[in-house]
């Protein structure tokens, strides 16, 4: 075979160029699940339709969201909300993407490497219903008694769970790092 068609293997190179692809391969199944389950929802619910799955706590209901997280911007012009919406999602993104490919240090282990995948599939999955409807597809609806959480989607799900992910890990680490006593030393 000849020198420039052998396979990665080991390196810093190599390893790097594989880790990437774990990273995208997790968004791009987050984006996939994500699609996925909003196309069964819209193909089986009419719009704000409800069905009970643990009576009192757990409902599948079809919602479209407007609006960002909670709504917001939901009363907003149609083109000022897609204008923002779609401009905001692009940035996120983009910015994901170049952390993934080791820019602004986001990306340091293996767990702040699944967060910002995680985060990157749930922002192009919201992303891809903004653009092609207009809206966002929720379904997840959890309550108790009177008192409800606003229904979501499974690119939130990914989103929260990528930021929580990125707190722990970062939180955890600087834990590491001053139980280590890595702290500068003063000089006397």
């Amino acid at each position: 075979m000849a020198h420039h068609l052998r396979p990665l293997r080991g390196g810093r190179f190599g390893t790097q160029v594989n880790l990437r692809l774990v990273a995208f391969g997790v968004a791009g199944t987050a984006f996939a699940v994500d699609q996925w389950t909003k196309v069964i929802v819209r193909q089986h619910f009419h719009l704000l339709e409800t069905s009970p799955v643990i009576p009192g706590f757990f409902n599948l209901v079809h919602a479209e969201n407007p609006g960002a997280a909670f709504s917001m911007l939901a009363n907003a012009s149609a083109s000022t909300r897609s204008l923002v919406l779609i401009g905001l999602a692009c940035v996120v993104s983009g910015f994901l993407v170049a952390a993934l490919f080791g820019k602004f240090g986001l990306v340091e282990s293996h767990t702040s490497r699944w967060a910002v995948s995680l985060i990157l599939g749930g922002a192009l999955g919201n992303l891809a219903d903004r653009v092609r409807v207009g809206t966002v597809t929720d379904f997840l609806e959890f309550y108790a008694g009177s008192y409800y959480w606003p229904a979501f989607n499974v690119a939130d799900s990914c989103i929260f769970c990528g930021a929580v992910l990125l707190f722990l890990d970062n939180w955890l680490t600087s834990r590491k790092l001053s139980t280590a006593g890595t702290a500068p030393q003063r000089q006397e």
